[in-house]
């Protein structure tokens, strides 16, 4: 049975886990093409951008790049790659880029050192990623761009990934649910104008908040850019960046929290009140949440967010954030492993469309999501052994 090699160091690497495991942005508008359309915490040991990549000498089969120790989204992905992976004679080692290109492609290197015959890599940054994408193809090896899409280049063979246009789709049609009226305060917020997935997202949320930003049901508080292209149904490429540019969180909680608060301090009382909020992942929806609810002016809030964290569940059940979006982990891992495995045995992996990334259309897989509130939160997360009740508090 081979090793299971996790990289989970601070200053140095110290995580090294021995389990058996079992047998798994460009400048123009990605396209998506669908052939079969389906409807943490950080440890104490962690891997920073300017560590090295380390080795233990063994040779590896998968290798698998995730963006950050940071997210607990990330250290979610890991602890998963781990569980599906138990009983198999193929072995695995899991690095962390810490947020850095330059660390990302140091470590695709470090796998290559060791032998890797298939990448499975989620870029910090969807564009500077193809040069650590293209150095692994050089090497004859398979190369499956993981949860976000690595673009401007021909060399990734495969893409295992949500439904990013319908995880949007699912926020704004939330917000769009429950809203009754007109005027209603909407405040925009965007994921990194470097990560594709950001664009994704607010493509779905736009194609369905727009109408009812025309028909006056919302009214665009914190986005000049947003304002000047509200009748236009369908946005380009470079017109979401110009939105993107003015309400990024970056996918940082920080920089959530000081936009958002740097927005209601320039609001007026009449652009409160009861309003709506397009967050896009639950680390930035609590960060933004917690803004909005010591404004005394503002009454009531509906919040989106993604990726069902803990900390945004129980906030789900405390009422402090509406929803998130449940993209089941467990699935995108298996099936990014099924994948690497069935390219190991020499056969052709199952894909359900493809999408385009600037250069090539990349053979995808697609894995549904799910909306959960607090109306289905229990039987989405918890009866389906996704978490265990004891994790939360007033189930």
């Amino acid at each position: 049975m081979k090793k299971v090699l996790s990289k989970l160091s601070a200053l140095a690497v110290a995580g090294v886990m021995t389990i058996g495991m079992l047998t798994g942005c460009s400048s123009s508008q990605p396209t998506t093409t669908d052939t079969n359309q389906p409807a943490a915490e950080n440890t104490a040991q962690e891997q920073t951008a300017s560590e090295p990549a380390k080795s233990s000498g063994d040779t590896v089969d998968i290798g698998i790049v995730l963006p950050t120790k940071d997210e607990p989204r990330w250290v979610q992905d890991e602890t998963r790659f781990i569980d599906a992976l138990k009983d198999t004679d193929y072995s695995v080692e899991i690095l962390f880029s810490q947020g850095s290109s330059a660390k990302e492609k140091e470590n695709v290197e470090a796998l290559l050192a060791k032998g890797i015959k298939v990448l499975i890599i989620c870029p910090h940054d969807g564009t500077a990623a193809a040069a650590a994408a293209e150095a692994a193809k050089a090497e004859g090896v398979t190369v499956i761009s993981y949860d976000r899409l690595i673009t401007d280049t021909d060399a990734i063979d495969y893409y295992v990934t949500f439904d990013s246009v319908a995880v949007g789709k699912a926020q704004g049609q939330y917000l769009i649910d429950k809203a009754s009226g007109t005027g209603n305060p909407l405040y925009l917020y965007a994921g990194a104008a470097s990560d594709n997935n950001a664009f994704l997202f607010f493509e779905g949320a736009w194609s369905v908040l727009q109408p009812k930003i025309a028909d006056g049901t919302f009214v665009i508080k914190n986005s000049s850019e947003a304002v000047a292209l509200q009748d236009k149904a369908t946005l380009t490429r470079e017109e979401m960046s110009k939105i993107i540019s003015q309400v990024t969180t970056n996918w940082d909680f920080n920089e959530a929290k000081n936009k958002a608060e740097a927005h209601l301090t320039a609001a007026k009382p009449e652009d409160k009140g009861d309003v709506f909020i397009l967050a896009p992942n639950d680390g930035t929806a609590r960060s933004i949440a917690n803004v909005f609810t010591t404004d005394k002016d503002v009454t009531s809030y509906v919040i989106t967010g993604q990726d069902a964290e803990k900390a945004s569940i129980q906030y789900i059940i405390d009422g402090k954030q509406s929803m998130t979006v449940f993209k089941d982990v467990r699935t995108l891992v298996k099936d990014s492993i099924d994948m690497a495995v069935t390219v190991l045995q020499g056969s052709t992996p199952e894909t359900t469309g493809s999408y385009n990334n600037g250069k090539i259309d990349v053979k995808a897989k697609q894995t549904e999501v799910i909306v959960v509130d607090q109306q289905n939160v229990k039987a989405a997360l918890i009866d389906s052994g996704y978490y265990e009740a004891s994790e939360f508090t007033g189930l």
